[in-house]
């Protein structure tokens, strides 16, 4: 647990059943992502770098989508 912790602090501040806490750290999540693919679209035309950045962009949005269900897990209760 305190690898998860360490790696994915911002879903750990939510508190159990509060829907305000839950609602801002899945709004951070879904922008970060959405800004990060964005970044991807814009910068995957360029020959060297347009190699390198989806690779990049794939491991930033699944540390989002672990992100969002550690919100989840945490906010119903699962995770402690």
């Amino acid at each position: 647990m305190d690898f998860l912790r360490k790696v994915w602090p911002t879903p750990f501040r939510i508190k159990e059943k509060n829907v305000v806490s839950f609602v801002i750290q899945l709004i951070i999540f879904v922008v970060v992502c959405a800004v990060v693919g964005w970044l991807i679209g814009l910068l995957a035309g360029i020959p060297i770098i347009g190699i390198i950045v989806p690779i990049v962009g794939a491991i930033i949005e699944l540390y989002g989508l672990v992100g969002i269900i550690l919100c989840i897990l945490k906010f119903i209760g699962v995770v402690k």
